[in-house]
């Protein structure tokens, strides 16, 4: 079997590919066109496995993905996206440009060569923000706040029309707050690590109230496999964790994890447009396909902390 994994040197697209090439015998085409986010070095120790391809090129670009697919490929995962919220504030355009014309430019391709099924990576902030209680279902309406995640919930959308209009089989996945291994530094969990690291400031946003669910990426992409491989034909999946922390809680766990002094916190001007609370309700993927998160949290807090501490040299690149 190919699949063909766009975005795959990112964060999750990379720990995608690892979980693949350790638990299967398919063939891997990773896509990225290797913007700031995307690092080969996430895929230093596959890149000469038999079973792995890289090609440096943009979802944008139609006419030179399009050689790939004549190729043959069974699957497409599409993790190719702009994901930062505050750089999607300072200029939308980019996040339009990828998450919504590239997404659709797969789509086309995934048409005109007639792929199994094609699977779209989205995210819980496509439905805005919560209260204080319930979950979001897949069905719940979507109320983007971000121009980030109105571009995701747009690309959502359009995968759905191609389902409908042109019959092409697809999935949709939702999950909630990714962390583990090769995160780009500038998310919350692994810039405060580093920051702590070097007895930095920590700039969390508002009171720290603001609440996720967090799920170790290792589980993401456990989900995402099911999805791709059982999921039913034009269904959406919510994934989460039910790990449930505020900013300020994720904050204090890292600084005692470090043992370091929460003076280092720095409260700072809170996020324009910032969604007070996200959860999903992940019952359909486990009354379907028998998934439900396996990673302790603290645990996985506790492999991530020490994987940033084992890989200096990986994050001082980035930074």
């Amino acid at each position: 079997m190919r699949i063909l994994v766009t975005g795959g040197a990112g964060f999750i697209g990379s720990n995608f590919i690892h979980y693949q090439l350790k638990n299967y015998n398919d063939q891997i085409i990773n896509v990225d066109k290797l913007s700031y986010a995307g690092n080969l070095d996430n895929l230093k120790d596959v890149e000469r496995n038999p079973n792995y391809e890289f090609q440096q090129l943009d979802i944008c670009d139609r006419e030179k993905i399009d050689p790939l697919l004549h190729q043959g490929i069974d699957y497409i995962v599409n993790f190719a996206a702009e994901s930062h919220v505050d750089r999607s504030i300072e200029d939308p355009s980019i996040f339009v440009k990828t998450n919504v014309e590239g997404t659709q430019n797969l789509l086309d391709l995934a048409l005109k060569f007639g792929v199994k099924k094609f699977v779209q990576i989205s995210t819980d902030e496509v439905y805005g923000s919560l209260g204080d209680s319930g979950k979001f279902r897949e069905d719940s309406s979507l109320n983007p706040s971000s121009p980030y995640s109105a571009s995701k919930a747009a690309a959502d959308l359009l995968v759905k029309s191609y389902a409908k209009t042109y019959q092409l089989p697809v999935n949709i996945t939702r999950c909630s707050n990714n962390f583990g291994p090769y995160q780009y530094p500038e998310k919350l969990i692994p810039l405060f690590i580093i920051k702590a690291l070097k007895n930095k400031k920590l700039p969390l946003y508002g009171d720290g109230s603001n609440v996720r669910d967090w799920i170790y990426v290792q589980d993401h992409c456990r989900a995402v496999d099911l999805v791709m491989r059982c999921g039913n034909t034009g269904e959406i999946y919510n994934i989460g964790a039910n790990n449930e922390k505020s900013n300020l809680e994720i904050t204090k766990k890292i600084l005692s994890l470090l043992s370091k002094s929460e003076l280092l916190i720095k409260h700072a001007e809170d996020r324009k447009g910032h969604d007070y609370r996200y959860a999903v309700d992940s019952r359909k993927i486990k009354a379907e396909l028998g998934w439900e998160a396996e990673y302790d949290f603290k645990k996985a807090m506790g492999t991530t902390l020490n994987w940033y501490l084992d890989h200096k040299e990986w994050w001082q690149k980035q930074i």
